[in-house]
């Protein structure tokens, strides 16, 4: 291995040399504590930065195993210690001069969830670290600056490593905290179980957001009081009695007035599927991490779902145990989420009737006069609802505000009043007991085999090098098939898009086979990626360092959603 002293001649002797002498440089260095690697150079100052990676053995770290002794602590450490290392390095940034995106320093920005991620990985076994990031290595036009990449990497990047990176520089109680929260998450999902509840949300959360495009807490929020009749204190191990609303399995209704804080409600338990940072607000907001949110995707495709437990008998007596669209309409697309959401493993279902298709979630009593159910293909949600909780097991928490009728099917009602739930159940039960019931349950109750294998067709076949593009939250571009993701709202960050990509076209190179099926596919991934991490994905000679893990739901929605994957 080269040492850091050959690093810096080599510098020296390609200063002010065209960009591409930069590639000299690829390899590793040993550093006084760490090694230094320089995995792929960029070809110009306007490209994409440089991607190199640190490497610290675990004794030199110094974590104690008990702050990474199961793999929640040790991803809830590892996030930490990129937000330690982040600040460092954002305050450095730039500080180094140049040409395009010279002296940028930098490594995944995290959101307020704990994601695992490409950038950090710490070894359970020895507890050595290894970090990915990004360095614009600078230049004078397209000429080599190397002084001010010698700045960046005897200078900045040693001092940011001796702050960040060391258990002897961090302060400890903070390590502790870290860990004591996720074991104190984790129980609480333990708890959920145990408990038959489908979420639990703790008193004095801070749900609101500070805007639609930040999602730090709401400042003088009103903080979350469960209702008396929902209350549950768990014995957390750390935090000790902990009381919130524990919202049941079955069916739950939130309804409320315009703004009284459904929706915001609604919002927080569909992020409550990851766990979250000390102080966000909602890190003891906890919800069944399979739910899953439903709602209705104009256009979307489909290939091949069966969709018959909520549409039959179509005109031109297409055959919707087996449906097929390019071009889907709001109900057909809610339809197939919520089969496809099954599919995955789903058993918890988050609606909104505001993100929903009307007539797949209720028929009205004068509709159903008016055209009768003969002439209508579609069977509500409400028809259903009831039967996938008693014999499926899938419990849903439904939004609504304009319509009543859930009110009958319902287990539990929940009334929102100035960021405040109050339990109407009785209340309501009472008032829908002098209207008559406007859903009829199904005759015809069968769950679908989920037999279907996918075959890859275009632009993902014949070609080894795929060009791959992530367009923020929306979607993600496979040379040129583009998988439209924008209403998967569980998505918290970008790079679980990036991920979704390269899990994607991994499969199709190296699982999709004939006979094998969807679920198969992403057992066989997940399979991966608990014993071997994203890094498995990479194909190069480097992992990209911008990938997060997706959750299981999210990568069957995005095989579904690729129009280059046929389903038979």
């Amino acid at each position: 291995m080269n040492t850091a002293q050959q690093l810096k001649n080599e510098l020296y002797n390609i200063n002010h040399k065209s960009y591409p002498a930069y590639k000299s440089l690829a390899g590793c260095y040993k550093f006084n504590n760490y090694i230094l690697g320089i995995d792929h150079v960029q070809g110009d100052p306007f490209a994409s930065p440089s991607k190199v990676h640190l490497e610290i053995d675990g004794k030199t770290a110094g974590f104690p195993a008990h702050l990474y002794d199961t793999v929640p602590k040790r991803i809830a450490l590892q996030d930490h210690l990129t937000r330690r290392l982040g600040r460092e390095l954002r305050a450095v940034s730039k500080k180094a001069g140049g040409s395009g995106k010279s002296g940028l320093i930098f490594i995944s920005q995290c959101g307020q969830e704990i994601l695992e991620r490409s950038c950090c990985e710490i070894d359970p076994k020895s507890g050595s670290l290894y970090f990915r990031l990004e360095i614009g290595f600078p230049a004078n036009g397209r000429s080599i600056n190397s002084p001010e990449l010698i700045k960046i990497l005897f200078d900045f990047l040693p001092a940011c490593i001796d702050k960040s990176l060391f258990y002897q520089a961090l302060p400890k109680q903070e390590l502790a905290d870290v860990a004591s929260l996720c074991e104190d998450q984790q129980f609480i999902r333990a708890e959920l179980q145990r408990l038959h509840l489908s979420a639990f949300v703790a008193n004095g959360s801070i749900l609101p957001r500070m805007s639609g495009i930040s999602h730090l807490p709401l400042k003088q929020a009103v903080p979350f009081q469960s209702p008396k009749s929902m209350e549950v204190t768990l014995m957390l191990p750390n935090h000790g009695p902990l009381t919130g609303m524990g919202i049941p399995c079955g069916i739950t209704l939130i309804v409320g007035g315009g703004f009284h804080g459904k929706s915001t409600l609604l919002n927080a338990l569909e992020m409550g599927v990851y766990d979250h940072i000390a102080k966000d607000g909602r890190e003891y907001v906890i919800t069944d991490s399979s739910a899953f949110k439903l709602r209705a995707e104009d256009s979307r495709y489909i290939s091949n779902t069966d969709i018959s437990l909520f549409i039959n008998d179509l005109p031109g007596k297409r055959d919707t145990g087996s449906f097929s669209t390019q071009d889907a309409s709001g109900s057909t697309s809610q339809a197939a989420n919520v089969i496809e959401s099954i599919e995955s493993g789903s058993e918890l279902f988050l609606i909104d009737e505001d993100t929903s298709a009307t007539n797949f979630m209720i028929r009205d009593q004068l509709m159903q006069s008016v055209i009768s159910d003969k002439e209508e293909p579609i069977t509500p949600f409400i028809s259903r609802v009831r039967s996938l909780y008693d014999r499926s097991g899938i419990s849903s928490i439904i939004v609504a505000g304009s319509s009543g009728a859930y009110f009958h099917v319902a287990d539990t009602i929940l009334q929102m009043k100035d960021y405040v739930p109050y339990d109407i159940t009785g209340r309501a039960k009472e008032a829908a007991s002098g209207f008559p019931a406007l859903h009829t349950e199904g005759l015809c109750y069968q769950m679908p085999d989920f037999s279907r294998c996918p075959k890859a067709a275009g632009n993902l076949t014949g070609n080894d090098r795929l060009k791959m593009k992530v367009m923020g939250k929306d979607s993600i571009q496979i040379n040129r098939t583009t998988i439209d993701l924008r209403y998967l709202e569980q998505l918290a960050d970008t790079e679980q898009l990036s991920a979704l990509s390269y899990l994607l076209t991994y499969a199709v190179k190296h699982y999709v086979r004939p006979g094998r099926t969807l679920t198969e596919i992403v057992d066989l991934l997940e399979q991966q990626l608990t014993r071997k991490g994203l890094a498995s994905l990479a194909s190069g000679s480097y992992l990209p360092s911008n990938l997060a893990r997706p959750r299981r739901q999210e990568i069957f929605a995005c095989f579904n959603r690729c129009r280059d994957l046929i389903f038979g």
